[in-house]
């Protein structure tokens, strides 16, 4: 048997729970992976609470069809399947599993071919999961999406959180100028990511500029396309990971009619393929030290419903991290795990909200 997190009923975060499961068995062609780390992140809070209320046409209407979320993983291969030649026992790999979930457990099943690959040399468990879902969600935004190229204007609002932080780092090497917007206390921290610019928005509001930039990311879902509108250049791009009725609705009609464009994408529900080839350029920004994951806290996995709240405030910088093996109390990093591109220093000191 297994320990893993589940909820059977929509609610707060106290209705995640550790629970005992069967330990899955890998079939041919997959792999079984002993979690060490994963992550609690938007979509996990969303899921749980089972809102927004179109989250559940994907998790189910009445209660979650699968109870045990999470998408993001790092640990080690336990056991193959039947013709499995690419991971063998012992090997350290990470990844997601999208809207499959499951990584809040012990143990998760993952086909060989899927979205994973080998933990590069000389990251840890903490950060090698860390890094996974603000890479993998901020790239097709930028790249796919803004298609950012050198000396665009990118602005990124939410810049101290998960997407955000990866998306400040992933512009900069993209050669764009990038202004980051963020609380005044992770001014310091974002500036350390390669933002050229950073506004605290409690003293000033970037959407009161105009023709500024030829893409606003806004990674948290804060600000609309029409309050973003003017601050786009011409042909400019707002872009949001939070799916509300508006861009839902404005992103077909602004595609076709419109000088600026209101877009967002489902980034969870790309093919494995197109996820393994951003996993390897993710491999490589790591070891060139362009790209490197920001902690918020590490909780132990007994703790899983206060890693639900505190993901679930809008004030946590960077990822928040369950630890599942082993199964005691981990201790708060003593610094941010966080990198920028073109050399900036790594940021010193915990980074809280």
């Amino acid at each position: 048997m297994m320990l893993a997190a589940a909820a059977r009923r929509y609610g707060p975060p106290e209705v995640v729970h550790l629970e005992e499961f069967a330990t899955p068995t890998p079939g041919p062609g997959a792999i079984r992976v002993q979690v060490r780390t994963t992550t609690v992140g938007a979509s996990d809070v969303a899921f749980r609470a089972g809102s927004p209320w179109f989250a559940r046409l994907v998790t189910g209407l009445r209660r979650p069809r699968r109870p045990v979320l999470g998408s993001d993983f790092a640990g080690v291969v336990h056991a193959v399947g039947g013709g499995v030649t690419a991971f063998a026992v012992g090997d350290r790999v990470h990844g997601v599993t999208g809207v499959d979930g499951g990584t809040h457990a012990e143990y998760v099943i993952v086909a060989e071919d899927g979205a994973l690959q080998r933990i590069p040399d000389g990251v840890d468990d903490i950060e090698a999961v860390a890094m996974l879902d603000g890479f993998l969600t901020a790239l097709p935004f930028l790249r796919d999406l803004g298609r950012v190229k050198p000396g665009d204007r990118v602005l990124v609002n939410g810049a101290s959180g998960a997407v955000g932080s990866a998306a400040v780092q992933l512009a900069r090497w993209m050669g764009a100028r990038v202004t980051a917007v963020t609380s005044g206390p992770n001014v310091a921290l974002v500036r350390s990511l390669g933002a050229d610019r950073v506004i605290d928005y409690t003293s000033e509001a970037f959407t009161d500029e105009r023709d500024a930039y030829e893409l606003v990311f806004d990674a948290v879902g804060r600000a609309s396309f029409g309050r973003c509108r003017r601050t786009l250049a011409k042909r400019g791009v707002y872009a949001t990971t939070v799916p509300t009725a508006g861009v839902l609705l404005l992103s077909p009609i602004t595609r076709l009619l419109g000088r600026r464009r209101a877009v967002i994408t489902f980034t969870g529900l790309r093919p494995d393929a197109a996820k393994r080839a951003d996993l390897a350029l993710l491999q490589q920004l790591v070891a060139e030290g362009a790209f490197a994951p920001v902690v918020d806290r590490v909780d132990a996995f007994a703790d899983v419903a206060a890693a639900h709240r505190r993901a679930g405030t809008g004030r946590k910088v960077g990822a928040v991290v369950l630890a599942v093996h082993p199964l005691v109390p981990i201790p708060q990093p003593t610094r941010a795990r966080a990198g920028a591109s073109g050399g900036s220093d790594r940021a010193g000191g915990r980074a809280d909200a």
